[in-house]
């Protein structure tokens, strides 16, 4: 179908002009709002007090997310908000990694806020268009098109019939439909779901940009907490941003020299080290499969093992050969980490598009692992097609992995049969009937739309089947709040599995990546050490998503002489960076210490908004016996020599003449006493009760002691 029949079947149902404003010191100060219901528009004033309080990105979302619902608000709800937001150094290109927006909703997986962020170039995009964050809030009734015209102040809400939904298919209609030329391309961006998202809990977003080298469309993914589901409940196919281009000076910052020195000498660090560190510009985060494999950190099996033999197969030498070299592969102009790695001309081979040469985006670590190993599969073929096939039907590759390898643990386990999953065979390694689940899920059908549901969903739906014990399936189901795990073996990281546990939005490694601090380099030993490391890690990294920030230019390149530093973990010469470069756009003074009460801000209030809607407290820190320990005499027997070297020294017991059931049943009440015992330190150093409540002492301390928040934690103190 061309271009101008999909133009002609659009249907225009609300046209709104406004004024474009120019950013100050990275701020718009104005807000867009959306209701695809009434197909209203709005533009509100960012009030003081609410800069002041949330800074920007993640805490705007929040704060709006917090004010437009209930606390009995559901996810499918109109009133439930996808808010899509930037933060004020968000748009810079004197700077790698400032391209990042940050999403907020009520997840259908969790049913408490989730933060998502994302590469590509709608949310810098956005702010050049006046906004620092996008509301977006109703239920179209058929499916619409939301456009944002950032060159000449109009708003448009329209019907749009015929566009495909999959998002590889509907970005290139929308860049083409958007676009003047070819070279205009690059001043579009979109945001859509998928197929798999119309019928899964864990449909996620993709946001595009243009490939000016390439010529090619790409994408990168708000993948995690169903946030593309939400999307489409709303009817929404896509959200398009259009600006005239990006030069110069847009975000109007105080002193860009300033930001520009500070470029130039991370961009010499890449250059003349990132080669000998991770290989960021030639793997991305690839780069880490066997480093993870030989630590016994790789999850396989559905983390039952953290290595295997055939990891050699998925070295990350074999996605090296398989990324296209010697392209600029950042996903926001000007970040010379370019590790948006990709495979060009990849030709499919299942599926709706079978045939079809593609571009694929990634795989990134997270991938490797989840559409790898976790389902006992070491083929980067597989990984590279699953890949390409969760992206465009729009569904969070992190969780389908975690899923993948808890559907294959339930079938190797009679949990499931050949009766149950329609025939299709879910044996760790079947690489054919995990391709067919994946397209299964896109459609809606079988045990395709079962595992859709998610980890959480999928072991309550057992039980009452009556297909499985219920303390067996909560043991193997890698989930947190209701969120899957990412892929990293915690078990002997105790400060990794609070990493993972203890986080407001559920198990995900962008908030605490301490194994290497605990596990490895044993920084951390103490409860006390663990506990600071849970208050720092979480805090600071929470400052990236407040600004608009991408992480990774913070720790995954170094200075040369980073090792002689006091707190080399901290990497304190870029966090000086970020401290300058804050500086420079706003003009506020701010010190690495005031960079973390910014973010405590904003942490302590994402704890009561869970606590709000009937969350956040000890009981949904609980973790899965499976990130702590060997749920199985398989998986004991498996690193015996370890277990009962641990047995002797740390719990005082000796193995001699126990039985394997005897020994799991003696490390298993030793490991879950320590998580509880991690517990109580992590509380007390972030200001909450026993029960993980926030003291009113600590809100006050750091300026949050609002009323609506005391409110809510008044009965639980």
């Amino acid at each position: 179908m061309s271009i101008q029949e999909l133009k002609a079947a659009h249907k225009m149902l609300s046209e709104f002009k406004y004024d474009l404003k120019p950013i100050q010191r990275g701020y718009t100060d104005r807000v867009l709002y959306v209701n695809v219901g009434s197909n209203e528009f709005k533009i509100k004033d960012v009030p003081a007090e609410m800069k002041e309080k949330f800074t920007g990105g993640k805490g705007y979302g929040l704060k709006l997310l917090w004010d437009a619902t209930k606390p009995e608000t559901k996810w499918n709800d109109p009133e439930n908000e996808i808010v899509i937001n930037t933060g004020p150094i968000c748009g810079i290109t004197q700077y790698s990694g400032t391209g990042k927006s940050l999403v907020v909703t009520i997840s259908p997986q969790t049913d408490i806020p989730i933060d998502s962020n994302v590469g590509g170039y709608f949310g810098p995009f956005l702010k050049f268009s006046g906004f620092d964050s996008m509301e977006i809030q109703g239920k179209a009734d058929k499916e619409v098109i939301v456009y944002i015209d950032g060159i000449n102040g109009n708003l448009q809400i329209f019907e749009a019939p015929l566009e495909a939904i999959d998002s590889h298919m509907l970005a290139e209609e929308l860049h083409e439909m958007f676009a003047n030329d070819e070279k205009d391309k690059k001043n579009i961006a979109v945001v859509s779901a998928g197929t798999a998202a119309d019928h899964s809990l864990i449909g996620m977003l993709n946001f595009t940009f243009y490939d000016i080298k390439r010529k090619k469309i790409r994408l990168k993914q708000a993948g995690r907490g169903g946030i593309g589901t939400v999307l489409r409940d709303k009817k929404i196919k896509a959200i398009v941003c259009k600006i005239p281009g990006v030069s110069g000076n847009l975000n109007n910052v105080v002193d860009l020299e300033v930001i520009m020195e500070r470029g130039k000498r991370f961009n010499k660090e890449m250059r003349e080290l990132d080669d000998s560190q991770c290989q960021m510009r030639k793997i991305g985060t690839a780069h880490l499969t066997h480093i993870m494999n030989d630590y016994d950190l790789f999850p396989t099996n559905n983390f039952k093992y953290g290595s295997h033999p055939d990891a050699i197969k998925v070295h990350a030498d074999r996605y090296k050969e398989r990324f296209t070299q010697n392209v600029p592969d950042g996903c926001w102009i000007g970040c010379n980490m370019s590790c948006a790695k990709g495979v060009d001309d990849y030709e499919l081979r299942t599926g709706p598009y079978k045939g079809q040469k593609v571009i694929v985006d990634g795989p990134e670590y997270e991938t490797a692992a989840s559409l790898g190993s976790c389902a006992g599969i070491f083929n980067t073929e597989f990984t590279i097609e699953a890949n390409f096939y969760c992206d465009t039907y729009g569904i969070c590759t992190i969780s389908w992995g975690t899923i993948l390898g808890f559907v294959m643990e339930c079938y190797e386990n009679g949990i499931l049969n050949d009766e149950r999953t329609g025939g299709l065979k879910l044996n760790f390694g079947n690489e054919d009937s995990a391709m067919e689940l994946l397209h299964q899920c896109s459609r809606g059908e079988g045990i395709g739309k079962i595992a859709g549901m998610g980890v959480r969903w999928m072991k309550n739906y057992f039980v009452e089947k009556g297909w499985g014990d219920a303390g067996f399936l909560q043991d193997i189901g890698m989930e947190n709040k209701g969120l899957e795990y990412s892929q990293y073996v915690s078990k002997e990281s105790l400060a990794q599995q609070g990493g993972y546990a203890m986080t407001n939005k559920g198990p995900q490694h962008d908030e605490a990546w301490l194994i290497f601090m605990d596990m490895v380099n044993n920084q951390i030993p103490t409860f006390e050490n663990k506990a600071e490391a849970l208050y720092y890690f979480p805090m600071f990294r929470t400052w990236f998503g407040l600004q608009g920030l991408c992480k990774l230019p913070w720790n995954d390149v170094e200075p040369a002489d980073n090792h002689l530093q006091k707190e080399p973990a901290k990497v304190p010469e870029h966090v000086d960076n970020y401290v300058a470069i804050y500086k420079a756009v706003t003009g506020r003074d701010i010190d690495k210490d005031s960079m973390i009460v910014q973010s405590e801000r904003v942490y302590q209030f994402q704890r009561i908004f869970n606590i709000r809607r009937g969350y956040g407290l000890r009981k949904h820190d609980a973790q899965p016996y499976r990130a702590a320990g060997p749920v199985t005499v398989e998986e004991y027997e498996s690193r015996a020599d370890r277990y009962d070297k641990q047995m002797k020294e740390k719990i005082g017991i000796d193995p001699t003449g126990k039985s394997s059931v005897e020994k799991v049943a003696i490390t298993r009440k030793f490991r879950e006493e320590q998580y509880e015992k991690l517990l109580d330190a992590v509380y007390k150093r972030r200001g909450w009760n026993s029960n993980g409540v926030p003291s009113m002492e600590r809100l006050k301390s750091i300026g949050m002691d609002l009323p609506e928040l005391i409110e809510v934690i008044t009965p639980l103190q």
